[in-house]
């Protein structure tokens, strides 16, 4: 039953529900959900990743641009490499509440 005497309901610009739609996307991948699980510790550089996930060079790189242009990482120039971590803790925050849910 519909409060008539509530406020209405105001949903968000279509541009940002489009934006969350997208962020929500980029998580889809099971392979760039486990390289944010591998940079929740520590910086890493792509050689790393890929060993520690037993993936190619090739495809840890590919995967840390779509993660890098939708800020969910970021790295950091280290001589020759780029050692990469998470953006903020806001990407923590949602696998674990992803994690939480699922696990209901």
């Amino acid at each position: 039953m519909i409060d008539k005497n509530a406020e209405p309901f105001a949903l968000p610009e279509e541009e940002t529900l489009y934006d969350l739609a997208e962020l929500f996307k980029i998580f889809g991948d099971s392979t760039r959900v486990k390289i944010l699980y591998a940079l929740f510790e520590t910086e890493l550089c792509v050689n790393d990743i890929a060993e520690t996930l037993n993936l190619s060079q090739t495809a840890v790189s590919h995967q840390l641009r779509i993660l890098r242009a939708n800020k969910l990482v970021s790295g950091r120039k280290d001589g020759k490499n780029v050692r990469y971590s998470l953006a903020d803790d806001h990407v923590r925050t949602i696998i674990d509440m992803g994690l939480e849910h699922i696990e209901e």
